[in-house]
């Protein structure tokens, strides 16, 4: 009988994400590079479709020029908001006084400060990210309520729903039964005349109604009120 052994190397994954640098952009070469387009003779007899995919591919040649990227690690993002360099060093000097204290080779006075300190920035640091998203909630909302979702351990299921019968629903699988009759009853018919009640009032409205005029001062309130926290949209423009 033959027993032998294969040796390798675990495989390590890498993140394949990307994400925009903007610590690293150069904003002032993005600005020229956008201002030297003469965007009249370049949007001139244009519509509204082809004007926008002409400003959307300078605009992303300008950003691939002066906006570099860098690969997104998985490690980072399952990492919490009040977590920074200075604490993962406090975490992990917890840790080997941990490991040098089971081993006999640290004192119970030196590794109790040690595992005190590591706490007690722990708390500093949670509270001061609570305290900033406190106070920017306004303007930086999504960030405030991702961190109250991340705190929730639970979610909330359906509450009870009424059938067509009147009677309350609470077990999930007549609730279910009752939400797939509701979206069925869409393509069953059985709400076809108030479906057309609603379209030939709509209609009616519309024929006599004028198209709507958007004015320049209209798209730079919008402009300028728009929330750089976001993502890009499917146009691939960060806000």
């Amino acid at each position: 009988m033959l027993e032998f052994r294969i040796l390798r190397t675990a495989r390590r994954e890498h993140s394949k994400l990307t994400t925009l640098d903007f610590r690293r952009a150069d904003f002032g070469l993005f600005r020229d590079l956008l201002g030297r387009i003469p965007w009249d003779k370049a949007l001139e007899g244009r519509g509204a479709q082809d004007s926008w995919l002409i400003f959307k591919g300078h605009l992303l040649q300008a950003q691939e020029r002066c906006i570099p990227t860098k690969r997104k690690s998985s490690r980072s993002t399952k990492r919490p908001p009040w977590m920074n360099k200075e604490l993962l060093g406090k975490v992990k000097q917890k840790k080997e006084a941990y490991r040098g204290w089971k081993q006999g080779q640290v004192a119970w006075e030196e590794y109790r400060e040690t595992i005190q300190a590591a706490r007690e920035q722990v708390r500093k640091a949670k509270a001061l990210i609570e305290i900033s998203l406190a106070r920017d909630v306004k303007d930086n909302k999504e960030s405030f309520y991702r961190y109250v979702s991340e705190k929730r351990r639970m979610r909330e299921n359906v509450g009870p729903l009424w059938n067509e019968t009147g009677d309350l629903v609470t077990p999930d699988m007549e609730k279910a039964e009752v939400l797939n009759d509701i979206f069925a009853s869409v393509f069953t018919g059985k709400c076809l005349s108030h479906t057309a009640q609603v379209t030939e009032g709509k209609g009616r409205g519309w024929e006599s109604a004028e198209p709507p005029t958007v004015g320049e001062d209209q798209v730079q309130e919008y402009l300028r009120n728009l929330k750089v926290h976001k993502s890009m949209g499917p146009d691939e423009s960060h806000p």
